[in-house]
């Protein structure tokens, strides 16, 4: 199977049904008033964990998602059928941001967790929900509110409990197969390996963890060179690292130089990686002559004394693999299970928050180009999307409701003049002096009055 950790999409939610505008007719019921139902809810886009799938290679070819559209209400009070919603399934591990803001929409991490990316717009009230004792037959109702919608990537980043690090031919994916039942492809040439190899390690009985081989990071990786860009997002969900270096003297390379590059490369990549706590081996000890023995006694001294735990092992004959794993297992379990030394949840997860926060803010600037007048607000946006512009007395609905949250008040404050443009979410419009009208009435009565 194709592995593909990296995705973008768009997501589009239901709009809600329309209100409705009718008026009970029945015989013998004269004014039997209005009886316009509901519109129906929008669909949301909802994304579930799927402990099935390994890659995001489902949302390749198909890059739009829709969710349904809520029905328009009827008479008889009667509501519209609500929409249904689009649920993708994403492997554990995916992270999902929104490409404009870079706003945290979802982190999917445990199996069958459910998040909504895009929400579905409400239904409009139909003119039923208007009648008052003055206003006894209202002839507007609301539209139904557009759903949300998001540009998005997303990015999977594999949960493994141990990661592998090393440059190529080092013999991660060996180690693997070695300790795991994984069989990733293994040959004697650099980036044999060309995607993550994930491998369960069984200690014992009741006693396991996942063991990530993370291919193809090299110098320079953390711009771009090699595969490691692509891949280096995998270290992060890692809680221990094994650092692998090939000591046998084969590849001509010195492996402390190889240490402290691919080190270099975590922080250069993101700081926060230098913090794993890592494990050293020393691979392939297995076909080393009298000289290279004391090379490798010369490199376990240098890096032992940084603190570090070096073990020597050949993953090819199995060679002092059980210390290694041991010591893994025994640092895993001094970890809680939710334990990220990277402090990996995001500092601002999307939340879905009530439809009453902010109702009643608003900010207004001027555009200086333009010099449109742009009111911003979440409750007032969503008024003006939910008005009718065709119909008159929705009109004068949000005008009274733009009145009442001071917003003339505030433009007036700002300089507007009768005929500037003022722009309120998708909606421009050119701006009505009243003030201006009731002068004009009142001079044209004054001069009836001289007459």
């Amino acid at each position: 199977m194709t592995f593909i950790d990296e995705v973008h999409v768009e997501v589009q939610a239901g709009r809600g049904g329309k209100g409705m505008v009718t008026f009970r007719k029945e015989k013998f019921v004269p004014r039997g008033g209005p009886d316009g139902g509901d519109g129906g809810k929008g669909g949301s886009v909802i994304v579930k964990v799927d402990t099935n799938l390994t890659t995001l290679l489902d949302f390749r070819y198909h890059h739009v998602y829709k969710a349904e559209p809520g029905n328009d209400g009827a008479s008889k009070k009667m509501y519209g059928k609500d929409g249904g919603s689009k649920t993708l399934r994403v492997p554990p591990g995916t992270l999902i941001t929104d490409e404009e803001s870079g706003e945290v929409l979802a982190d999917m991490t445990h199996a069958d967790q459910v998040a909504v990316i895009a929400r579905g717009g409400v239904g409009g009230k139909g003119n039923a929900h208007f009648a008052t004792s003055i206003h006894q037959a209202p002839k507007f109702a609301e539209l139904g509110e557009p759903g949300e919608q998001h540009k998005v990537k997303m990015e999977l980043k594999l949960l493994a409990d141990v990661g592998l690090l090393g440059f190529p031919n080092v013999g991660k994916s060996t180690l693997v197969a070695a300790v795991s039942a994984a069989r990733p492809k293994i040959a004697n040439y650099p980036f044999t390996t060309l995607v993550p190899n994930l491998g369960v390690v069984y200690v014992d009985a009741n006693r396991n963890f996942v063991m990530a081989d993370i291919p193809g990071i090299i110098e320079g990786a953390s711009e771009g060179h090699g595969l490691g860009h692509q891949f280096l997002r995998h270290v992060s969900r890692s809680r221990l690292l094994i650092h692998i270096l090939d000591v046998s003297g084969l590849s001509g390379r010195d492996p402390l130089s190889d240490f402290e590059i691919l080190n270099q490369e975590l922080v250069l990549y993101d700081d926060k990686l230098a913090s794993l706590p890592q494990i050293v081996a020393l691979n392939k000890v297995d076909v080393l002559g009298e000289y290279e023995q004391e090379a490798v006694n010369a490199l376990e001294a240098q890096l032992t004394s940084r603190g570090l735990t070096v073990y020597r092992i050949s993953a090819a004959t199995r060679t002092g693999l059980s210390p290694l794993i041991y010591d893994c297992m025994t640092r895993l379990e001094a970890m809680p299970r939710d334990y990220s030394p990277l402090d990996d949840t995001p500092d601002h997860v999307h939340i879905i928050a009530s439809r009453a926060d902010d109702k009643e803010q608003f900010a207004i600037e001027i555009d200086e180009e333009s010099g449109v007048f742009v009111v911003t607000g979440k409750g007032l946006e969503r008024t003006v999307s939910m008005t009718d512009i065709t119909n008159e007395f929705s009109l004068r609905r949000l005008q009274k409701t733009m009145e009442r949250m001071g917003v003339n008040t505030r433009l007036k404050a700002l300089g507007v003049k009768h005929g500037d443009s003022v722009k309120i979410g998708a909606m421009e419009f050119d701006y009505e002096d009243e003030d201006r009208y009731d002068e004009e009435e009142e001079e044209a009565i004054g001069g009836r009055k001289k007459k």
